[in-house]
């Protein structure tokens, strides 16, 4: 049986507007993700890699085209229904980890799943799992302040698998981080997507970490092409 398809993008364009100036960003999108995938989009600054982003998770709407994510053409929800799908099937992971610094590590993971019907018991069942896989059982106390860069990323990394969704955003997950944290947080995207299965696509400036993924295209002036993955570790 051949794997389900998780992300479906025909014919997006997204364009901005700037007084009465129009700025075009993606210029007709067609793009297929497989479930359990782990695919990764490369471009220069400004190319709409994180435009593109946010329209697959479903946080800016296209100017046109469709955009079909586990199932859902997400374009035809109403806000209440695209938070509660978001809730459901996607987990973003940010540079800049995005963490409330008055929240634990505990907390902060534990958050998305107040919009679930879990009961407390329940949810710190999940919380507990999502640090573990991250390796931060041990500092579920600790707050953002009191963490490495490294930790605070697999701390939002915890965040984004605590609801097992379906899909996980990454947008330039290592871009704040040292070359040693980099590569650990790179190793446990790797290990989400081998062990857990988990369908992820990925936005970096970094050919190396586009490397780890199964398949790699390049956006640039709002076209995604095919890029070759041969000598991205160098």
């Amino acid at each position: 049986m051949s794997a389900s398809i998780v992300v479906e993008l025909r014919g997006v364009k997204k364009i901005y507007h700037r007084d009465a100036i129009e700025v075009p960003v993606l210029d007709g999108i067609d793009l297929t993700v497989q479930e359990g995938e782990y695919f990764a989009m490369m471009g220069p600054s400004g190319s709409g890699k994180t435009t593109l982003l946010n329209l697959i998770g479903g946080i800016d709407t296209p100017t046109g085209g469709e955009v079909r994510v586990a199932g859902e053409e997400i374009g035809r929800l109403s806000e209440k229904q695209l938070a509660h799908w978001r809730s459901r099937h996607i987990g973003f992971i940010f540079q800049l980890y995005n963490l409330i610094p008055v929240l634990t590590a505990y907390q902060n993971v534990e958050l998305p799943l107040y919009l679930t019907d879990l009961s407390k018991a329940e949810r710190r069942d999940h919380t507990m799992a999502a640090l573990e896989v991250v390796g931060l059982t041990s500092h579920n106390a600790h707050f953002p302040g009191e963490l490495s860069g490294g930790q605070e990323q697999r701390v939002a990394i915890a965040r984004a698998i605590v609801s097992d969704p379906t899909l996980l955003l990454a947008d330039e997950p290592t871009g704040d981080l040292d070359a040693k944290s980099a590569g650990e947080i790179l190793d446990l995207l790797d290990r989400l997507n081998h062990e857990f299965t988990k369908t992820i696509i990925l936005v970096t400036h970094d050919r190396r970490a586009a490397s780890r993924a199964h398949r790699m295209m390049r956006l640039d002036k709002g076209v995604l092409e095919t890029a070759d993955l041969a000598g991205a570790g160098g």
